[in-house]
């Protein structure tokens, strides 16, 4: 599974194609399969998204799972003090598996 991550334009904030746009969630990323460098090509040349790539990612339980740590960090937020993840509320934040 491939989704897209970028950050926004205006914010700077990390954000994931959701098939229509950019959610702040990973868990409203959609398999861009192979589409992702089109979809990437497009939405770069709208100016909504700097720096935005494909990575891979499973569909678990829970939803989306980015393969690597750097992404699951970009995802969730610092792995230091779970009452600065993007979900401070999930008891699940702070609890990954590496």
């Amino acid at each position: 599974m491939k989704i897209l991550t970028g950050n926004d334009l205006k914010t700077g904030a990390v954000v994931w194609w959701d098939g229509v746009s950019w959610s702040l969630h990973v868990e409203d990323a959609i398999d861009a399969g192979d589409q992702a460098e089109t979809i990437l090509a497009r939405e770069q040349a709208t100016r909504r998204v700097n720096a935005a790539y494909a990575i891979d990612a499973t569909r678990e339980e829970g939803g989306v799972r980015p393969a690597h740590i750097k992404e699951r960090i970009r995802a969730l937020g610092p792995t230091v003090r779970a009452d600065l993840t993007l979900k401070p509320a999930d008891p699940e934040a702070g609890n990954w598996v590496i």
